[in-house]
């Protein structure tokens, strides 16, 4: 027989943020992961999208279609 630990780390896991999203929830639940501010996470994707050439568009539909 096991005993299980009643005291263990918390452990963080990315999953999206369906409260708080606009699109699909990729930004909230990034800025949740990290304890960051979701508009903050939310304009620096932006910027990085222009200046990028929009290439983190396929970055965003990827973690979309894979977290949760």
């Amino acid at each position: 027989m096991r005993i299980k630990d009643p005291v263990r780390p918390a452990t963080f896991t990315f999953a999206l943020d369906r409260q708080n999203k606009k699109v699909f929830g990729v930004c909230a639940g990034i800025a949740a992961y990290f304890g960051l501010d979701v508009t903050l996470v939310r304009v620096l994707f932006a910027l990085a999208t222009i200046f990028g050439f929009g290439s983190l568009v396929l970055v965003y539909l990827a973690i979309a279609l894979i977290a949760d």
